[in-house]
């Protein structure tokens, strides 16, 4: 399956672009316009990153922060290191558990996609973007054809960005 993504900059354009490809004999259920009066982000299914990320910030942190606490517990254990005087042997204990659950909780943040929280990552959060801008989009589902066909047609539109994408 291949889509076709255009931001066009307003209205009056991405509705002379619909009418184009309709003119020409695309599918219309193949095309569709994002942006205000039209389908949303979320009502197309743009996934939105900052979602995903904290999902996977948060499933990482369910076995990343127990496994960080019970590491932290057996280092302070195997190696008996005094670090905190005045918390006794088990509060070195349990503060060396509190010191792997954070590091676990770290782990989690990294690995887990958390870093695309702050610097954003992939080609959705542009366009979220661009349609919170008061831009509108395009997109043509199908066929690699389908999708070669309405590139020649949208070019004449001079829209801002066209991309294609192939989802395998």
């Amino acid at each position: 399956m291949s889509y076709l993504v255009a931001v066009l900059s307003d209205r009056i354009q991405a509705e002379a672009a619909y009418s184009a490809l309709e003119k020409e004999g695309l599918p219309m259920d193949k095309v569709t316009i994002l942006g205000r009066g039209y389908k949303s982000a979320d009502e197309f299914g743009l996934i939105d990153p900052n979602q995903q990320a904290l999902k996977q910030v948060k499933l990482m942190a369910t076995w990343l922060v127990p496994f960080g606490f019970v590491a932290g517990v057996g280092f302070s254990l195997s190696t008996n290191l005094n670090t905190f005087a005045w918390a006794g042997e088990i509060g070195n204990h349990v503060i060396g558990g509190i010191l792997g659950a954070g590091s676990g909780l770290l782990g989690s943040i990294f690995a887990g996609g958390g870093t695309g929280l702050l610097v954003g990552g992939g080609d959705a959060l542009p366009y979220r973007n661009r349609l919170n801008a008061g831009k509108y989009l395009i997109v043509v589902k199908g066929s690699e054809t389908l999708t070669r066909q309405a590139t020649s047609i949208l070019r004449q539109f001079e829209p801002e960005n066209i991309q294609g994408y192939v989802q395998e």
